[in-house]
């Protein structure tokens, strides 16, 4: 079996070994922290959507610009409880990207850098499984940046909204006749994905706005496509 399969089925037993070999106590303390059990129903889970802006997309490249967090369960979006940080990121800050999130070089300059937020950061996503919109993006980037700064990087479990859209409209590719009908796959962006259950529209790339499109968006997926005693399991990834 896969490495990332074992994961996937077992996080608690992944955070007990992470605990056990975390030098930092701040990432120890998310560790022993825990994670709910795989057989966990969905009602019974804390959650956290979490939504970044970036420098762009090549890991190695780019860097953090800003993090969304918003606590929720299946029932309620705690809005009260949201976290929202602008950090100084450690590569460029290029004008395309100032285009697409809108945080600008004076702003960059006067944040913090991601290691003086950590705590927070690590503290309000601990016991958490974090809910995110594509899972390319949150959780690699958090591991190479904490590798950069405190040589450990960081694993947890992830929902990825985008991957459950995956599962019902790309299972099947289209056929022949449709394709050359001129017929498209349904798009599975996030705002796209909204439109389908009827959500509001946003405004993209504010990363505390999108960290609460996903958290409505994973509500309403399971609201018409799961249970609430579905298992964890059948949607961390």
């Amino acid at each position: 079996m896969a490495r990332d399969e074992q994961v996937a089925r077992d996080w608690p037993a992944r955070y007990r070994t992470l605990a056990e070999q975390a030098l930092d106590p701040r990432l120890r303390a998310f560790y022993l922290a825990g994670v709910a059990s795989p057989e966990t129903p969905l009602a019974a889970v804390p959650l956290v959507a979490m939504d970044f802006e970036t420098t762009g997309f090549d890991l190695q490249r780019s860097g953090i610009v800003s993090i969304g967090l918003v606590p929720l369960n299946l029932d309620r979006i705690r809005l009260a409880d949201a976290r929202h940080w602008i950090v100084r990121p450690r590569a460029r800050l290029t004008p395309e990207s100032v285009v697409v999130h809108g945080i600008t070089h004076s702003e960059v300059a006067q944040a913090p850098d991601l290691t003086r937020v950590l705590g927070e950061l690590l503290a309000a996503i601990q016991g958490k499984v974090v809910v995110v919109h594509h899972r390319g993006i949150e959780r690699p980037f958090l591991d190479v940046a904490l590798r950069r700064r405190i040589g450990e990087g960081i694993e947890f479990p992830v929902i990825d909204t985008m991957e459950l859209e995956a599962r019902l409209h790309r299972a099947k590719p289209l056929g022949f006749w449709r394709r050359l009908l001129g017929q498209r796959p349904a798009s599975i962006r996030l705002a796209d994905s909204r439109i389908r259950y009827h959500l509001p529209h946003y405004s993209l790339h504010h990363a505390l706005t999108d960290a609460l499109a996903t958290a409505e968006l994973l509500q309403a997926q399971v609201a018409h496509r799961f249970s609430p005693e579905t298992p964890v399991a059948e949607l961390w990834k």
